[in-house]
Order: C-alpha cells, then sequence, then structure tokens
C-alpha cells in the first residue's frame, strides 16, 4: 500500500489528465494522445463561448482548435461516440463496449419499453440504414411520425435511432452541428473490433478503465462501473483478483478517510512525485501552469461533480441548468488553474456579431492575487490564449473589478 499526501494525489490526478504541469501534446496528433490520456472524453451539445469538450482539448493540446477531437473520432475513426453519458472513446476498446451494449439491450427497461412501444420503428430505420448508408433525426419530418413524450427525441424515428445506436447495431457515422448522422456499426468500425471481448474480461476493462480515468479511485457505487453491468459483489471480486495481480495498488491519501486504487503502471509516478520529482514524460512543451493559467471546461473530470472540494478545497457548481435566481456566480462559469491549484473563476459570453469576449465577472478564492504581479501575467496569457481559440478579435474586460488583472487582461487581449 502507498501513502500520498493531498499535494501528490492532487498533481498526479492533474498530470494524469494532462493538465499540470502544462500542455504536453501539440496538434493533431496531439489531439488523439490527450484523448486517450483522459480515458473519456465527455461531450455536451451546448456552445456558449465553445463547447466543453473543446475547452477541456484547448487546454491540454497546444494549437488546438475547435473540432479537432472530430477529426480524430470521424475522420480517422480512433474513436466512437456512445452512451447514455456521452463520451468518445478509443476505438480499439470496441469489444468490450460491445459487451456493455449488449446489457444495456438485455437490461436497460427503458429501452426495453422502447423496443416494445417503437418496434415497428425500429425495423423501420434498420431498413432504412441497409439502403441508404446513412440517416439522421432530421431526415424524418414530424408530420410523418408518430410523436412522443421522450427527452431522447419527439418523434417514434429518433428513439429507434437512438435504440439502435445505444445497443450497438449502429454507430455515429460523423457529425453535423453536433447531430448525429448514423451508419450500420460495420460500415464505421473495424471487422477485427466487432465481435465482443469475455464478459469477465469486460468487467475487469470496465474496473481498470474507473481507475485510470479518475487516477485515484474507490470505484465506487456511483462510479462508470457500476452503470455497465457489473454489480457490486462482483466487483468487490475482481478488484481482489486486479489487487493480487498486481494489476492495481491501494492508496492511501492523508486526510481521506477511504483507500483509493491506482493502476500499477502509475505507481512510479505517484513515487516521483512524492519524492518532489515532476515524471519527465510530463514535461510541459510551452509555458507550465504557473506561468499561464489554465480554464477548466464545466465537465473536465478533476473538477466536476464536486470533485474540485475534494482535490483543490473549491466549491464548483456548473450553475447553466440552475434558474438564474439562483445562480451564485454565472451561466458558464469556468475554474481557472494556476500552477496545481483553483483559484478563481470567471464568467463570461462570446458575442460572436462584433467578435467579442466578454468577461461578465471574475472571482478570487483569495483577493491577495489581485495584486500579485506573477498571477497577474499568467493570467494575462491564458486568457490572450484563450481569446484566440476562440476566434475572437475583441476582448472586453470592463468588468474584471481587479485593476491590476483588469490593465494585464486589456493589454494582452
Amino acid at each position: 500500500m502507498l501513502t500520498i499526501d493531498l499535494e501528490t494525489a492532487r498533481r498526479f490526478i492533474l498530470g494524469k489528465q494532462g493538465l499540470w504541469p502544462g500542455r504536453r501534446w501539440q496538434g493533431s496528433p496531439g489531439v488523439a494522445q490527450a484523448m486517450r490520456a483522459m480515458e473519456y472524453l465527455q461531450l455536451d451539445p451546448l456552445q456558449i463561448i465553445a463547447r466543453s469538450q473543446d475547452i477541456a482539448l484547448h487546454s491540454r493540446v497546444l494549437g488546438y482548435t475547435p473540432g479537432l477531437w472530430e477529426e480524430a473520432t470521424y475522420q480517422q475513426r480512433q474513436f466512437f461516440d456512445w452512451g447514455g453519458w456521452l463520451a468518445a472513446r478509443p476505438m480499439d476498446e470496441l469489444p468490450h463496449w460491445r459487451v456493455v451494449m449488449a446489457r444495456e439491450r438485455e437490461h436497460n427497461a427503458r429501452l426495453r419499453n422502447v423496443a416494445h412501444e417503437h418496434a415497428d420503428a425500429i425495423v423501420e430505420m434498420r431498413a432504412v440504414l441497409q439502403e441508404r448508408g446513412l440517416a439522421s433525426n432530421r431526415d424524418f419530418k414530424m408530420a410523418t411520425r408518430v410523436r412522443t413524450q421522450s427527452y431522447r427525441g419527439r418523434k417514434d424515428s429518433a428513439l429507434a435511432l437512438y435504440y439502435l445506436w445505444l445497443t450497438g447495431e449502429v454507430m455515429t457515422h460523423h457529425r453535423e452541428n453536433f447531430e448525429r448522422v448514423y451508419a450500420l456499426a460495420e460500415a464505421v468500425a473495424p471487422a477485427h473490433l466487432m465481435a465482443p471481448s469475455d464478459q469477465e474480461e469486460a468487467d475487469r476493462f470496465l474496473i481498470k478503465k474507473d481507475i485510470s480515468f479518475s487516477g485515484l479511485s474507490r470505484v465506487a457505487r456511483s462510479s462508470d462501473t457500476f452503470h455497465r453491468g457489473a454489480p457490486l459483489d462482483r466487483a468487490r471480486q475482481i478488484i481482489e483478483g486486479l489487487l493480487a495481480a498486481d494489476e492495481i495498488v491501494e492508496v492511501r491519501v492523508e486526510g481521506w478517510k477511504a483507500p483509493h486504487y491506482a493502476l500499477r503502471s502509475d505507481v512510479d509516478a505517484l513515487q516521483q512525485l512524492s519524492a518532489g520529482r515532476m515524471p519527465q514524460e510530463w514535461a510541459p512543451l510551452a509555458s507550465d501552469t504557473t506561468e499561464e493559467v489554465l480554464f477548466l471546461a464545466p465537465l473536465d473530470h478533476v473538477s466536476a461533480r464536486g470533485r474540485a472540494r475534494v482535490l483543490f478545497g473549491f466549491d464548483y457548481v456548473w450553475e447553466v441548468y440552475k434558474p438564474q435566481p439562483q445562480r451564485k456566480f454565472g451561466y458558464y462559469t469556468l475554474p481557472v488553474l494556476w500552477g496545481d491549484r483553483l483559484v478563481a473563476r470567471f464568467d463570461s459570453k462570446l458575442d460572436r456579431a462584433s467578435s467579442t469576449f466578454i468577461i461578465l465577472g471574475l472571482w478570487l478564492e483569495d483577493e491577495a492575487l489581485g495584486r500579485d504581479e506573477a498571477f497577474a501575467e499568467a493570467w494575462a496569457r491564458g486568457l490572450a490564449r484563450f481569446v484566440a481559440f476562440l476566434g475572437a478579435g475583441r476582448l472586453d474586460a470592463a468588468a474584471i473589478s481587479q485593476p491590476l488583472l483588469r490593465l494585464r487582461a486589456a493589454v494582452r487581449g
């Protein structure tokens, strides 16, 4: 068993996710490397300033431009998107996910209802795809369809296509304005990846995937593993087997009550960090996070769903789905990473008509940062790169209340 302090845990989780000590991937090849290191790239359709998945990759990849993840996924076929918890996943993992897709068909009560209530539409959509090759929900006019009340779609054709996608008969061929264009799975995935893996092998994969995604994981009931058909008693048996085989190790973090698990392949990085050294393979290609802040995506795993409080003592809630009177900060507030800490958050919007990126508010965890020259420079550098990433021609920083930070932002912007 390893015992580490919270700083080591924080740096390890940030570094494993590619966020610390700075961007270590570059360009189109770096996008695929980052997506693999992240384990899952969670996808979200909302585009207020940019989509969450693009912000996540901007924080990890030098020279990232919006949409490059789609090139790696739908053109190069290195990844595929799938799941009620929607994420891009490495294509070579597909045999394990084929097991999970079959489980969805057998055990997902909502899907069974869809199969029963819209059986004719499912048969029809299957035939359409066999005949046409491609189809999207937009191809079927509401006037010709059975109306539904599901949040997955308002037409029976939409639910039928979703059913075929979630159960693995079809896959996303590409996206148009983020909407899926479907094709039969064999037209998207390589033939040698279509056969499902062994059930037990798939369960071991799911648990190790969960551990790698989190960096340090409790493999709790709320983890992805238990939403993919691995019951708690079976998961415990698998964990014991992985420990005995030395594929995972138990880690205790000072101040955390429960033990966590890490991959055996990550032990060297944990030991280096615990000794105050940075793993050589994590060396940034340009500025590190003390020289240039990073902005975390709303759905970034290191800070979303309460994780920011555990790792950073930073309360972060994505308030986009909260009614306006209940918002404490703003509609699309992003955390600011400086060094290995979350030190601030800001709300913003992109006025596309005037090509202006507008800061609506900046909140510091420590007001002294507003007078800190080193932070001001790092903030300005990060902001300038972010403005360029968004393709904005101008920055409006008037709402920043700290004079030094407002001035530096304006000069860089």
